[in-house]
């Protein structure tokens, strides 16, 4: 591949994807039913019909439950797959040092959710 072949393929993959946005787009526009109702044209949350200001404010204990889940939901995706090909010849301690820092990285993770109290059952 020279030089500037792979800058051609580039602009052609991203004006590609420009123009299936596009096309996309205006196939909506062009299809989709445009009658405006006094009920389509009201503020929708997740099937709850708005009632009060449109100001709420959130609780911030889930920010803990979400850091658990990426923590928990990031060690099976690659943890597994892993576990599958270890046994592979080409896979020697580089692989098995990865595995032990990407480990650290999750105990790391882990240590921080249980002082800040996140694995307490209460």
């Amino acid at each position: 591949m020279t030089g500037t072949s792979g800058y051609v393929v580039v602009t052609a993959v991203i004006l590609a994807g420009i123009l299936l946005v596009t096309a996309g787009m205006t196939a909506r526009r062009l299809m989709a039913p445009r009658a405006a109702t006094p009920a389509k044209l009201t503020t929708y949350e997740s099937g709850v019909d708005p009632v009060g200001v449109g100001w709420a404010q959130s609780q911030i204990r889930y920010v803990g439950f979400a850091f658990l889940y990426v923590v928990f939901a990031v060690d099976a995706v690659y943890l597994f797959p892993w576990a599958l090909v270890v046994r592979h010849p080409d896979l020697g301690l580089r692989s098995l040092v990865e595995i032990g820092v990407f480990i650290a990285i999750l105990v790391v993770g882990l240590v921080h959710a249980a002082r800040r109290g996140l694995l307490r059952w209460d």
